[in-house]
């Protein structure tokens, strides 16, 4: 009895430290599953394409200063267009018709594009606002034949793993019905290549950094005027946004290290044999509210 009650201690501190590492290894185990469900969860999100706002590159950062816009803007007199009411709804509804014939197409013609149309779409794109107007996005057009292949090589390396690994069973099956996969012959055909380039900060005159505020969806926006401004213009193309290809691009086409690869454009006409997947838009109740 003496004995036992001599060991009772030592069997407390013994079950003890194995409570304690049965916590601790249920813990660690827990904390693995909520971080590769995490990391499953958003399969979709490059590292790459964070917007840069609050959480400064560490990219070239080192000892260097920031510095923001000091100098006055002059305002000047501004007098809008004016349509009366029945022209307003003709011409809304015209450009409605017009951008509802947009299609992402993947069968792309080789036939040359005049160069003047390129970069009309571009200065419109450029006409999009910014945050403090710092107009942070980078246009590169691509048409080398030889330069375009090296995009495709690359691209097409990284989605097979996307499509075998990353995206997971999900994201794959959703594409099945698109008969989408990892094989890009348009960035081969397409006569021209436009990969958009968000700039996370710039540079001064003076080589100090400049804030680029809200630097993603302000490139975003321009993306979206680039499309309207293609589909005016009779040419068509897919948004591409491959995933984990940004740094490779970014080197490959020589851009500055505050410059991430937002989507990628194949624009050209689209082959006599193209086709589309036969889908339908939400009506717009579905897409209004009306407070």
């Amino acid at each position: 009895m003496a004995l036992f009650s001599s060991l009772t201690p030592v069997f407390i501190a013994i079950i003890c430290v194995l409570i304690g590492v049965i916590m601790k290894k249920t813990n660690g185990e827990k904390e693995k599953r909520d971080t590769k469900s995490k990391h499953q969860s958003r399969p979709w999100v490059d590292e790459d394409l964070k917007d840069g706002t609050d959480h400064p590159l560490e990219e070239e950062e080192g000892d260097e200063e920031w510095q923001g816009l000091e100098e006055s803007v002059a305002h000047v007199p501004f007098t809008g267009e004016r349509y009366s009411e029945a022209e307003m709804i003709k011409r809304s509804q015209t450009f409605y018709e017009l951008l509802n014939k947009r299609r992402s197409v993947r069968f792309l013609s080789d036939e040359p594009v005049p160069r003047e149309v390129i970069d009309n779409v571009i200065r419109t794109a450029g006409t999009s606002p910014s945050g403090a107007h710092t107009e942070p996005w980078t246009f590169v057009v691509v048409q080398d034949p030889d330069l375009k292949h090296k995009i495709r090589e690359i691209v097409e390396e990284e989605e097979e793993i996307n499509y075998k690994k990353r995206m997971g069973d999900r994201w794959v099956n959703d594409l099945k019905r698109l008969r989408t996969n990892w094989i890009k012959e348009y960035l081969d055909t397409a006569p021209y290549l436009i990969l958009i380039f968000k700039q996370v900060y710039g540079r001064l005159p003076n080589g100090k950094k400049k804030t680029h505020y809200y630097n993603e969806i302000s490139v975003s926006i321009a993306c979206g005027i680039l499309l309207a401004a293609l589909q005016n213009a009779g040419l068509y193309t897919v948004t591409s946004t491959p995933l984990n290809c940004g740094p490779q691009l970014r080197v490959l086409l020589q851009r500055p290290a505050n410059e991430k690869l937002l989507l990628l454009l194949p624009v050209g006409y689209p082959k006599k044999d193209a086709t589309v997947p036969a889908l339908t838009r939400k009506p717009l109740e579905d897409i209004m509210v009306v407070m």
